[in-house]
């Protein structure tokens, strides 16, 4: 016997809205979301289906609408349109200014279809909502249409030119890329890209592009998906480090750990040791090591010792060396 609970009756009318949204909707897809079995899933389309619903499917590729049908516009919950709020406060920050205005012209659209009410609820909201700009400049303020050439680019598989500034250089150079994807670490945005001057894989941070143009030349390579790349990257081989850290200075490191590869930690006393898989010792943690270390004692490895006092030494004939310290 079919559940008709007023949960499964949500979940049918979520995936109808889903199948609107995506060309291809895969079963294992929506099993996800759902977070119920492949077998309900396909329940749910033969409801669809029993209703009137003009669904295809194929196996192992996915189920679509056919070309046409579309249902009339949805409205949205007060708890969804808050959702909306936190986003555009976050994508006004931190994309750049092209896609912001794309971004802000969708926000009306999605809120000229809400009752008045909701309309009234929503603005109450908007200025209680403040997102703080991170530290420096996510993109050069002179390319403001970056990512927005590079989403284009990524979904129409079309090569894309940049003026890159790389940090170890003086000059910016030119590059003709093919990108891959867009993301997301450390407070800045990358691109991951296979670039023809250097016949391979590499990331492109988005302050440092100077000029970027889209071109007509289509990709010369299938690319595997982001995440494989990115996934490889993790693969590449770690140290492992143990440090003893004061209690009361452990908390402060909660939002930096994982960069460094945080792996485990415990209580010893007053102190607490955790462990950390490092893909970059000698520059990466050592450095980020030296802003705690006088809280702080390395377990192992003893060659990370050694770097940071090498580091020190290194600092001690840049004293004696400055301007401050002549005659």
């Amino acid at each position: 016997m079919f559940d008709e609970s007023p949960k499964r009756f949500d979940r049918v009318i979520a995936i109808l809205i889903q199948l609107q949204s995506k060309r291809i909707v895969r079963a294992q897809e929506l099993a996800q979301r759902f977070e119920v079995s492949l077998r309900t899933i396909y329940r749910d389309i033969r409801t669809l289906e029993a209703s009137g619903v003009p669904i295809y499917g194929e196996a192992g590729i996915g189920y679509s609408l056919v070309d046409g049908y579309r249902l009339p516009p949805v409205t949205f919950t007060r708890e969804e349109a808050s959702s909306f709020i936190a986003a555009e406060k976050l994508m006004e920050k931190f994309i750049d200014k092209e896609l912001g205005q794309h971004y802000q012209s969708a926000m009306f659209k999605l809120k000229s279809v809400m009752q008045s009410s909701d309309k009234d609820w929503v603005s109450s909201i908007e200025s209680k909502v403040v997102i703080q700009p991170s530290m420096g400049n996510l993109f050069n303020e002179n390319v403001p249409d970056a990512m927005s050439v590079l989403f284009k680019s990524v979904a129409d598989k079309t090569q894309v030119v940049l003026d890159y500034q790389a940090i170890d250089a003086d000059i910016s150079s030119q590059r003709t890329i093919e990108p891959v994807g867009v993301f997301h670490e450390h407070n800045n945005w990358y691109i991951f890209a296979f670039c023809h001057l250097r016949k391979d894989y590499r990331q492109f941070r988005a302050d440092r592009i100077e000029g970027i143009k889209k071109t007509q030349h289509s990709f010369t390579q299938e690319h595997e998906t982001l995440e494989t790349y990115l996934n490889k990257q993790l693969e590449t081989p770690t140290t492992k480090v143990r440090i003893l850290i004061d209690r009361k200075i452990s908390k402060y490191l909660s939002s930096e750990k994982k960069h460094q590869g945080f792996v485990s930690q415990k209580n010893v006393g007053d102190l607490v040791e955790m462990t950390f898989l490092s893909r970059d010792t000698e520059n990466g943690f050592a450095r980020w090591f030296m802003m705690y270390a006088d809280f702080a004692v390395i377990l192992e490895p003893s060659t990370l010792n050694n770097r940071i006092l090498e580091l020190l030494e290194l600092y001690k004939e840049k004293i004696k060396k400055a301007p401050t310290n002549r005659g």
